[in-house]
């Protein structure tokens, strides 16, 4: 079995060796990095859902404009999959990273000293823009300093930082705002972001051959990134668009669920079950710690299948799609359920099967163009930017119009079982041909 690295060579397949896989080795060390970044910002990301019933009357907004101001987030996060992982591609990680945690500080920080739905708008707008390079750019780093073999787990462990996030925010706003408010805990986040900024930036490097602490087992099995001032060969994007645009699909479909999640899950509990905020933050908890065992279960499953079948058709899609199929099974009791407890662990187990997702879908387009992943990843993440636009707005005007809380989990159901086929057509198996990229890149 062969796999493609960064820059489009061929690796084995077999498992890296012990030395490269201690957690105290220094790729270990930038994953581990990386995945602070994947908690920090998700906390950021997601901090104003369990504060929203606060805001929401504090700022007098309707459940439509909450609904509007959640999906401000995602209108340049979904431009940004685009430009900001062409950007990590051309500057390197380690200046696109630090960039985007500095925007996120600020406006996170500034989200505290908001007067009403214009400036509230404004500043959730300015985080996606400084998220919305993150993850695709992250991608890219991952590819450089981790061996092919331990992509799908590299995502999955990732991922499972934003879920812990996920799980953390709801108590941890809602001891904050016991203390110091809600506009306070926006300002106490925000410093988190700038202290991890101040971190990767002194301990991070594009090419792991400059880290003054890399030894010869750190570097074994990585792609060698090109030499400094060799000129990167241009994205080809009309043929990575065509190759990557099936995948954007699939992930709109899963990413509708997960921005319903991320938006309304902890307002679907305070207010369809009457619960107070700490209630209601226990639960949503709940929710999303089940979050955190599908996205690190989905990338081991996921690297297992394929170092023991050599079938990444197998190893990505069939995951993908089993995750989707899991999902809308698991939220059909939650339309059709009043009891607090069965709706609680249908949408935990529900969540669970969605994150199974995350790793192997976040591998195919390092699968498929791996000298390209955080452009390629960005093609992709375009799809998840989009439902972050219309999933949020979309559920708080249905409950606007009908009083339901349980009706807008409807569209989600429908999109689950369209992506969990649609995941089967996916062909990670088939990589970005060379004879393209050379002619994207001229003749030597």
């Amino acid at each position: 079995m062969t796999i493609r690295d960064p820059l489009g060579n061929t690796v084995s397949g077999v498992a890296p060796p012990a030395a490269r896989t201690a957690w105290t080795s220094l790729p270990n060390r930038m994953l581990l990095l990386i995945c602070l970044m994947y908690l920090i910002f998700y906390v950021d990301r997601v901090n104003i859902s369990t504060a929203a019933p606060l805001i929401k009357r504090d700022l007098g907004l309707s459940n439509t404009e909450l609904g509007f101001v959640f999906s401000a987030f995602a209108y340049p996060y979904a431009v940004f999959q685009l430009i900001g992982g062409w950007l990590g591609d051309k500057l390197g990680p380690r200046r696109t990273l630090g960039a985007s945690a500095l925007i996120v500080c600020i406006s996170t920080a500034l989200t505290g000293a908001v007067g009403g739905l214009t400036s509230l708008f404004l500043v959730r707008l300015a985080l996606g823009f400084g998220e919305g390079a993150a993850f695709p750019t992250a991608t890219r780093a991952m590819a450089t300093w981790l061996p092919a073999t331990r992509w799908g787990f590299a995502q999955g462990i990732t991922h499972s930082a934003s879920r812990i996030g996920n799980a953390l925010t709801p108590p941890l706003i809602a001891s904050l705002i016991l203390v110091v408010s809600w506009r306070g805990s926006f300002v106490a986040l925000g410093a988190a972001s700038l202290i991890w900024m101040a971190v990767w930036i002194w301990f991070f490097r594009d090419d792991p051959r400059t880290h003054p602490s890399v030894t010869e087992a750190d570097l074994d099995g990585l792609a060698v990134p090109a030499s400094a001032g060799t000129p990167r060969p241009p994205v080809p994007w009309r043929p990575l668009a065509r190759r990557i645009l099936p995948v954007t699909a699939v992930d709109f479909c899963y990413g509708w669920t997960l921005w319903l999640f991320l938006s309304w899950i902890p307002s679907f509990f305070f207010h369809n079950f009457h619960l107070n905020l700490a209630h209601s933050a226990l639960f949503s908890s709940g929710v999303f710690l089940s979050g955190v065992i599908g996205d690190t279960l989905g990338g081991v499953i996921s690297d297992r299948i394929l170092r023991r079948t050599g079938n990444l058709r197998r190893a990505r899609c069939g995951v993908i799609a089993g995750g989707l199929f899991g999902g809308f099974l698991f939220m059909i009791p939650v339309v059709l359920g009043h009891d607090l407890i069965v709706v609680a662990v249908c949408l935990s187990l529900a969540f669970f099967c969605v994150e199974l997702v995350v790793a192997p879908i976040w591998a195919v387009p390092m699968d498929i163009a791996p000298q390209f992943a955080a452009s390629a990843s960005g093609i992709m993440n375009f799809g998840f930017g989009v439902a972050g636009i219309i999933s949020p707005w979309v559920f708080g005007y249905v409950i606007d119009a009908t009083g339901s809380w349980t009706l807008p989990f409807v569209a989600s159901i429908v999109l689950l079982l369209i992506g969990s086929g649609l995941a089967l057509l996916l062909r990670p198996d088939r990589p970005l041909a060379e004879p393209v990229i050379a002619h994207v890149a001229g003749p030597a």
